[in-house]
């Protein structure tokens, strides 16, 4: 059947008219065939057409039958129709290939794809990072609109790969066809060629040392200058084999048979496939004369130097005959002394290893292994040595490969740590999230209370009390939504300076008189985008903990700095991860007791703090942390202990377009205007707290409002046909999401006004909702707020 060659997982109706299709097709054509055969003249033929036609017929009754019996037995989810056919056609392709509904939604998938990518992902949810999902939801609107898109460098688990599309279907119901070609794996042999014609044969010449690559034949596919001038000058065959290069002695000696009155040679083949001793690679060339021995030794040394990993060659008793500068920097060698033993570099209870590692290859087979050692220098960090037998080099009888893969190891203690902010993350989002929808009812109980007592009544401070203190608990789930980038931000195009300055009141108090505050602008710091008053809270946070760390030390500075930094400097600031591109950036520096860099790394996860118990909710830096980044910004951290930290933050340059300059604000609403109103609402909210809370507030402000409980029962209440000014609803519900519930509402009226209540981050929410004119509300929102976005949007409807 076709399930077996591809995944069906949306099958649409069946058409029925498809089933009599072909017979009638094959009926038409064989009476049409027949009447042409007889009026030529042939009854003959014309009489065998028919009999064939009728067995064609027959034929197709049968298939007809049998597929309408497997339909009756499979069902309607059984691959049929179209989307049997088109499963069919995917399953043909060696490619990975899919295809999904408008949206995105995964409905065909090749093996291939399932192969590479899982059973029932979507296109869209491949790639593992923010920039990579933002291309391919950008790919996926330029091929519903212009009818073909792509993407290129999509980051995932695996590989990047690039992705084709293609719009099919109707243009009703518009499908699109993913494509996820595989890149092309690079000749090894094409590669090893042009880099022994370019820099690596160069530097090979400059040695002494004469190379040649070959085919697993033996064939010369390339050759250095040396070689080339030394044995290939008279030779009239294009290709010649190694062996018609060079001659072998009994002795293990090589001479070139252009000139055999030359000193003997010395040879190391270089596989390019490790598994492979005798396959193609390249044979390197170099003096190996008694005579010029210590020449050979000299070329050997430089040689080595040449390659960038850690190499060093072993005599038989086990002592270093040489190592090359890669193999000194990685286990920690300092100066121009040589250790006698490689047990010298590793910890004591790893010297008894790496002897018999030594002695095993020195004196028994030529072979390799890997040795898992800690150095001295790092003896936390275990790392790979390479032992391997070497013949043929004089007293070399080991050689040794170590690599420096102490930038490795801090890019995997980064990525651990990047895995485990983003999950605390996603936590601390999910949480906040929630505490949101309680902390909303328990405002607006409040608000409803407060209406009904006055200042001086027995309950009106009670009430009051519960009001503040639930605030600071919305501060605190700002904080974490903050952490995890979910929080709702206002951006706005502002200078660094202007918010420095706005805040530099409130610091110098904060402070205190032992702390003194500087503060130093740069010149030409472009603008930036982002909310002034989260900005203004990372300035507040990173102050305070710099000016807890100087009290230690009886008071101190505090250095408050804006400057630029243009793209061409981006590089000289020596960091990996920021992009390339103009920033404004602002530094704040202390000269407090400083960071331990044991703990450096962990400063900015939540509810970890350096504070005495007691003191501090450890999410300020955490939170510091979460507005830069949804900023798209980059934040980093310099400390030694004893001197003071200092805190950079790159903000992007933000370039303001011409329509921005000339938008015009809008007249922010009085304060004091009336906040009642008419009209009907519907409020959709699954949480019964607050949609109690929601509606009562909007009856009380004159709203007649019709309550639903989910997104299926509101569009129920759409379908009578009653008037309905106002459609108010969460996003996130069960069975059917606000999102979904309002496409589906904006069917049948096109200019019904939505206002979405969440507790995510506006931002977030407005890159997943594809729907224009929507306005939006964060929770928690007291009663007066609620009223104020009702009327701001039923007045610009």
């Amino acid at each position: 059947m076709l399930e077996r060659h591809a995944t069906l997982l949306d099958p649409g109706p069946q058409d029925q008219a498809l089933r009599w299709l072909v017979p009638a097709l094959v009926a038409a054509a064989a009476l049409s065939g027949a009447v042409l055969f007889y009026s030529v003249g042939e009854p003959v033929f014309a009489g065998l057409f028919l009999a064939g036609t009728v067995a064609m017929l027959v034929a197709a009754f049968i298939v007809d039958r049998r597929t309408s019996a497997e339909s009756a037995v499979a069902g309607p989810q059984s691959g049929e129709g179209s989307h049997a056919i088109a499963a069919a056609a995917l399953a043909l392709s060696e490619q990975a290939a899919a295809v999904t509904s408008s949206y995105g939604r995964l409905i065909l998938a090749n093996p291939s794809y399932r192969e590479r990518f899982g059973p029932s992902i979507s296109p869209l949810k491949l790639g593992t990072d923010r920039e990579s999902g933002e291309a391919l939801e950008a790919a996926r609107r330029i091929a519903l609109r212009d009818g073909l898109g792509s993407a290129s460098g999509i980051t995932t688990d695996g590989p990047p790969i690039n992705v084709d599309l293609k719009r099919i279907g109707s243009d009703a119901d518009p499908r699109l066809l993913w494509f996820f070609p595989r890149a092309s794996q690079p000749d090894l042999l094409q590669v090893a060629a042009k880099r022994l014609a370019g820099v690596t044969g160069e530097r090979l010449a400059a040695a002494g040392v004469m190379a040649a690559l070959v085919d697993k034949d033996g064939t010369l596919l390339a050759a250095n200058k040396p070689l080339a001038m030394r044995a290939l000058a008279d030779m009239d065959e294009e290709r010649p084999l190694i062996t018609d290069i060079v001659d072998t002695t009994e002795d293990g000696m090589l001479y070139l048979r252009s000139d055999p009155r030359a000193s003997p040679l010395k040879g190391v083949h270089v596989p390019l496939d490790p598994a492979q001793e005798d396959g193609a690679g390249t044979f390197l060339l170099f003096d190996g004369s008694e005579n010029g021995g210590s020449s050979g030794v000299d070329q050997l040394q430089m040689l080595l130097e040449l390659l960038p990993l850690g190499l060093a060659l072993v005599d038989r008793d086990g002592r270093f005959l040489t190592m090359n500068m890669a193999f000194r920097v990685a286990g920690g060698i300092k100066g121009d002394a040589m250790p006698s033993y490689p047990g010298d570099l590793v910890v004591k209870e790893d010297k008894g290893a790496v002897a018999d590692a030594v002695r095993r290859n020195a004196r028994g087979p030529s072979l390799s292994a890997d040795v898992a050692v800690r150095l001295n220098i790092n003896p936390k960090e275990p790392v790979a040595l390479t032992v391997a037998g070497l013949r043929g080099l004089g007293d070399a009888a080991v050689l040794l490969l170590l690599k420096d893969n102490s930038e490795e190891a801090k890019l995997k203690r980064q990525i651990a740590q990047a895995t485990k902010m983003q999950a605390v993350g996603q936590l601390a989002g999910g949480v906040a999230h929630d505490f949101n929808n309680i902390l909303t009812a328990i405002l607006g109980h409040c608000d409803l209370m407060l209406m009904r007592h006055t200042p001086g009544d027995s309950d009106y401070d009670d009430i009051q009390q519960i009001k503040s203190n639930s605030n600071r608990a919305a501060n605190l789930t700002r904080q974490l939504l903050a952490f995890s980038r979910q929080q709702t931000l206002r951006p706005q195009t502002l200078q660094l300076p202007d918010v420095v300055a706005e805040v530099s009141h409130l610091l110098k108090r904060l402070l205190g008189e032992t702390v003194q505050l500087n503060v130093k602008h740069g010149r030409d710091i472009g603008p930036v985008r982002a909310d002034p008053g989260q900005l203004e809270q990372v300035i507040v946070n990173l102050s305070v903990n710099a000016r807890d760390a100087m009290l230690d030390n009886g008071g101190g500075t505090l250095t408050i700095r804006t400057f630029s930094v243009r793209a061409e400097d981006v590089a000289d600031i020596g960091s990996e991860i920021l992009p390339v591109a103009d920033y404004s950036a602002l530094s704040i520096t202390d000269t407090g007791s400083g960071i331990p860099p044991a703990i450096l790394g962990k400063i900015f996860e939540p509810f970890f703090t350096t504070k005495e118990v007691g003191k501090g909710t450890g999410l300020g830096l955490s939170t510091v942390y979460g507005i830069v980044k949804q900023s798209g910004g980059f934040i980093f951290a310099d400390s030694k202990v004893g001197e003071g930290t200092s805190f950079v933050i790159y903000l992007p340059v933000h370039v303001v377009e011409e329509s921005e300059k000339k938008k015009i604000s809008h007249k922010a609403p009085d304060p004091e205007s009336e906040l009642w109103g008419s009209g009907t609402i519907l409020l959709v909210e699954d949480e019964p707290m607050v949609r109690t809370v929601a509606e009562r507030a909007l009856t009380r402000h004159g709203y007649e409002v019709l309550t639903a409980t989910n997104g299926e029962e509101a569009l129920e209440i759409l379908e009578r046909g009653e008037v309905i000014d106002l459609l108010v609803s969460d996003v996130v519900m069960p069975l059917m999401d606000g999102p979904t519930m309002g496409r589906e509402a904006r069917k049948d009226r096109p200019d019904l006004p939505i206002l979405f209540m969440s507790g995510y981050a506006e931002e977030q929410l407005r890159k997943s909702i594809d729907i224009d004119n929507v306005n939006f509300l964060p929770k928690p929102f007291s009663v007066q707020e609620l009223a104020e976005a009702v009327r701001d949007v039923l007045v610009d409807k």
